[in-house]
């Protein structure tokens, strides 16, 4: 998703990026998972010849503990700084958010007025009709979630399953795309094969790049507009309250299409190098 954010700057002038806590079979705490997230960002803004030292931000050790305590971070911060500078300017900071939320309802706990300066896309929880809601940005982070559905701030949903699920890929089929790609290629490759080989699946779901193609490919995106619905404690949704704000949810996601764009930019970055 950062190396697709980077790949287009005609529609993304990609201010910051803050790196967000996780915890898993690959990450002990919530701050490992952090810094960990930290190091791969630095590896990928190399990849593009920048530095990740004026660029990226670290991000919360842990999760949000409730609805009302931010966790302070640096990230959370500048989160806030570019919020006040693009209402300076009179335009509109959007935050792409493909991880646990934390560093964005802290953002919104420590200033609250920036809600009415961002508009938030988040990739995260099941599409309201699936019924388990075990997504793994949300299940570890739900106040969080819980801050930014209930804040004012206008968001995108992406759900994961349904929707962002779509957007699945083979090795064969990545191999065959980024092989020609120079060292960026080989290094998200690399990646991908990592998880095919060790999860032994036939194709991963290349999920976070459906927050970017948002912005690079929108036509790709099917959207409509529904109040927001509330998440539960037990990480259920609640719905049919029309007096909540109104958000705009991503139904359906052409594969081909966000694929296609992707690639095509790697290609063209890769011919300019």
């Amino acid at each position: 998703a950062l190396a697709y954010a980077l790949l287009a700057p005609e529609v993304l002038d990609l201010r910051a990026v803050v790196a967000a806590p996780f915890s898993n079979r690959r990450a002990a705490t919530p701050g490992d998972g952090m810094r960990k997230s930290y190091d791969e960002i630095a590896r990928i803004l190399d990849l593009f010849g920048r530095s990740a030292r004026d660029f990226a931000r670290r991000g919360s050790e842990s999760y949000l503990p409730d609805r009302r305590t931010p966790v302070d971070s640096e990230g959370a911060r500048r989160i806030v700084e570019l919020a006040h500078d693009a209402h300076a300017s009179g335009g509109r900071l959007y935050v792409l958010a493909i991880a646990a939320l934390t560093n964005v309802a802290s953002a919104l706990l420590i200033a609250p007025e920036i809600e009415e300066y961002i508009t938030i896309v988040w990739l995260g929880g099941h599409e309201i009709a699936y019924g388990r809601n075990d997504e793994f940005n949300l299940r570890q982070d739900v106040a969080a979630a819980q801050v930014v559905f209930d804040s004012a701030a206008p968001l995108v949903w992406i759900p994961c399953r349904e929707v962002a699920s779509k957007l699945t890929m083979t090795l064969a089929e990545l191999g065959s795309a980024l092989a020609p790609a120079g060292k960026l290629g080989k290094f998200l490759y690399g990646r991908s094969e990592e998880l095919i080989r060790e999860r032994n699946i036939p194709e991963k779901v290349i999920w976070d790049i459906a927050a970017v193609a948002c912005f690079s490919i929108p036509d790709a995106l099917t959207k409509r507009t529904i109040p927001a619905p509330r998440l539960n404690d037990d990480r259920s949704w609640s719905t049919g309250t029309s007096t909540r704000k109104k958000i705009t949810v991503v139904t359906d996601i052409d594969r081909e299409a966000v694929f296609a764009d992707l690639f095509a930019k790697l290609a063209k970055f890769t011919e300019q190098r």
